[in-house]
């Protein structure tokens, strides 16, 4: 699993919303000598606490910072002006924790520098004095010497920079280009986590090398669409040369305005945007953030081998171990109350394990406790306005389940009739357009063959190398219906599909994502329709079973179909628990596809937030008792397992994703062998520690560090400089 970076001190600012704000005028006397004034200066090199650290030699390169007007006013832009605005902040409040930010990311920028310079010595003699010369030139010039002028961490600096000047002007041409969406609409259904979740140290690279291939388009000379790589896939539909000049020169007076005099509109070329010394301050920022960012990577990594202590048998791993088996022992004795065991259960994820199942009343006799998708298929408007006549017409509260058996012969007819159709809709037409036309792509998914054409999430599912793939989710089920575009919107028409249908559609699929290696078989009740009256209520050697003198349904005869995924080798991959999300494995595939077909057909919206589907507790539920009775059936024969049952509701199509066994869940989890494959236990557990773990220790790291150099000595502010910024409120 990828590590993410802790990000520490001031963000890099952003140009987006800068360009995009209304006129909040701060002075009006801002000149560009005023915007360039230093209003404070850090140097760290005063603090006592460096000079055990680092050699004179690396202090003195470093040297100190200057804290410019105009990069507080743009800090203000950015960030700040939502404190006043949103947060009832004074001005003088909020640019005194603004200028306090600045500070102390100095304050990290020069010890982050000082670090990572001493790292570069150790293997590079002359790393000091080659900084020296890089440091003459310019601040920009001395961090990419730092960080490697063909570094990664410089690519993705230039690409963030380039990429929020393109969202800034894209902001402004849609304006002029007058774009409505005019599919958009405002229904909604829940997605898949993760969609449209760009990969954190992305940026678009050469066919043949990994040079940056993205640039910035201004439609002037030098900033052309034809030069600007990745982002014309990215450009806005019918913008021109024409469009794009508009937008960008109302960008540029947006920052040249006598609000905010970030742009020298005399002595600076406007058409040049990389000259900008605006632009140029927060490529610095970003390069900036990218050397905190590194030297947390470097130290992040020295605390990483702590937390391993990797060493020969029981002490391998032995910090991580200590960490599961005190969260397993809390377990054992906290879960003794059963309550707090389902409440677990409840709140399952990649980072709240369960480790330990209790031994109840309800497990005694086989009861286990586990995981359900479901997918429901409703009755119509039509066939549910029956029903509640039907419910009105047969209730008897002296019944076990409340009606008289005629009722449930009846609705049994209701739903024969009963059919689904996909229920993506908002997908094209609502809030936010996430379908793409697959046809032509090269893409092999379910149904291409049967003329099949619309798929969704296309950055995720299509563009994997900027996009994170989707948690749980395959991407590759089609809209199940026609679909005809019409000026810009859709019209749908559903396939439908009857219980019959849909096991069939929810097999054939499970198979097509497992390439056919993974069979799932099911098989229904013969004459399930038929003389239901007769076998409603549980016998007993003849005799009627009954609990307080009602007679008790035998809820069997409500499922439908059941069957059950044969995952074989499961891809190599060992059919344990710990692997349930190893995405290698048969058995996550066949979790995603199901999970994916609950996104497209069912009506129970409330399962799709759900980690791995609905928790199910041996014993007495909260569901409708014929869903109680068939996730029960289906949670006792394991991972794999579906029923499909009838209920009030309609037809429940329940897939079983995982169960616990009694007692210790996981045994001896294998840190050597599984801790750096994603998506087992053991990753998942580790990557949670260490989360946990190393956002503490560099947290506290940080604080170390302001603590230790933001200090008098080291910072010294020139409060006249800017006084007329914190007196704003009297304006």
């Amino acid at each position: 699993m990828k590590k993410k970076s802790i990000v520490c001190g001031v963000l890099a600012s952003s140009v987006a919303l800068a360009a995009t704000l209304g006129g909040c005028s701060l002075v009006s006397t801002n000149t560009a000598a005023d915007m360039n004034q230093q209003i404070a200066l850090v140097d760290i090199s005063n603090a006592t606490a460096l000079s055990t650290e680092f050699s004179e030699d690396y202090v003195n390169a470093v040297g100190e910072t200057s804290i410019i007007k105009r990069e507080l006013v743009a800090y203000f832009i950015n960030y700040g002006y939502s404190y006043v605005q949103n947060y009832g902040y004074t001005y003088e409040q909020t640019f005194n924790l603004l200028l306090d930010s600045l500070i102390e990311n100095a304050v990290l920028v020069q010890y982050s520098t000082m670090y990572l310079l001493k790292e570069l010595g150790k293997d590079n003699p002359n790393a000091l004095n080659e900084y020296v010369e890089a440091s003459k030139k310019g601040e920009k010039e001395k961090y990419e010497y730092l960080l490697g002028e063909n570094s990664k961490e410089v690519k993705i600096a230039k690409y963030n920079l380039y990429n929020s000047i393109n969202s800034a002007i894209d902001t402004r041409e849609e304006e002029i280009l007058k774009k409505e969406d005019s599919a958009s609409g405002t229904d909604t259904r829940t997605t898949p986590d993760g969609v449209d979740t760009q990969k954190e140290d992305y940026y678009p690279q050469k066919s043949g090398n990994d040079d940056l291939d993205y640039g910035i388009y201004t439609g002037y000379q030098g900033y052309l669409l034809e030069d600007s790589g990745a982002y014309k896939k990215d450009a806005l539909e019918g913008t021109t040369i024409a469009s794009r000049i508009k937008a960008y020169n109302e960008f540029i007076s947006s920052l040249a305005s006598s609000s905010y005099d970030l742009v020298d509109t005399k002595t600076e070329n406007l058409r040049d945007v990389l000259s900008l010394n605006y632009i140029q301050d927060e490529y610095v920022s970003q390069l900036e953030q990218c050397v905190i960012n590194k030297y947390y990577d470097v130290y992040e990594e020295e605390q990483e081998a702590l937390l391993k202590q990797l060493g020969e048998g029981e002490d391998e791993y032995k910090l991580i171990n200590s960490a599961y088996r005190s969260l397993l022992n809390s377990q054992k004795e906290n879960y003794e109350e059963e309550s707090n065991f389902t409440s677990a259960m409840d709140s399952m994820s990649d980072t709240s394990f369960v480790l330990y199942a209790p031994e109840t009343d309800d497990t005694k006799d086989g009861g286990r406790f586990g995981y359900v998708y479901n997918i429901l298929l409703p009755f119509s408007t039509a066939q549910s306005d029956a029903l509640k006549v039907l419910q009105s017409l047969y209730a008897d509260s002296d019944l076990d389940g409340g009606y008289e058996p005629d009722y449930y012969v009846a609705r049994n007819k209701l739903l024969k009739s009963v059919k689904t159709t996909d229920q993506r809709a908002a997908w094209f037409n609502g809030e936010t357009e996430y379908a793409f036309n697959a046809k032509d792509t090269d893409l092999s998914y379910y149904g291409k063959n049967d003329g099949k054409e619309w798929l969704f999430f296309e950055n995720n599912i299509a563009n994997s190398d900027k996009y994170e793939a989707l948690d749980k989710y395959v991407g590759l089920y089609p809209y199940n219906g026609t679909v005809i575009e019409k000026d810009d919107d859709y019209l749908l028409i559903p396939n439908e599909l009857t219980i019959d249908q849909m096991l069939t559609e929810f097999e054939n699929y499970i198979s097509f994502v497992t390439d056919g290696n993974c069979t799932a078989n099911s098989q229904t009740t013969n004459g399930y329709y038929d003389n239901l009256e007769d076998k409603l209520y549980k016998k007993d050697g003849g005799e009627f079973v009954t609990i307080a003198g009602k007679k008790q349904i035998d809820y069997s005869n409500f499922v439908y179909a059941k069957g059950s995924v044969n995952f074989g080798n499961n891809n190599g991959v060992d059919s344990t628990r710990a692997n349930l999300l190893n995405r290698d494995g048969y058995q996550y595939r066949v979790l995603s596809a199901v999970n994916e077909l609950q996104y497209a057909y069912t009506t129970d919206t409330g399962v799709l937030s759900q980690y791995i589907g609905y928790s199910v507790q041996a014993g007495d539920t909260s569901y409708i008792k014929e869903f109680e009775y068939a996730a029960h059936e289906a949670v006792k024969a394991g991972a794999g397992t579906y029923y499909v049952c009838a209920g009030d509701y309609g037809w429940h199509l329940i897939y079983v994703t995982y169960t616990f066994d009694i007692g210790e869940q996981y045994g001896d989890p294998q840190w050597s062998a599984n801790i750096e494959t994603e998506g087992t236990f053991e990753n998942l557990f580790y990557e949670w520690y260490k989360s946990n773990t190393l956002s503490d220790i560099s947290t506290k790291r940080r604080s170390q560090i302001i603590t230790d150099f933001k200090v008098d000595a080291t910072v010294t502010k020139y409060e006249s400089r800017y006084k007329n910024l914190l007196e704003l409120d009297n304006d």
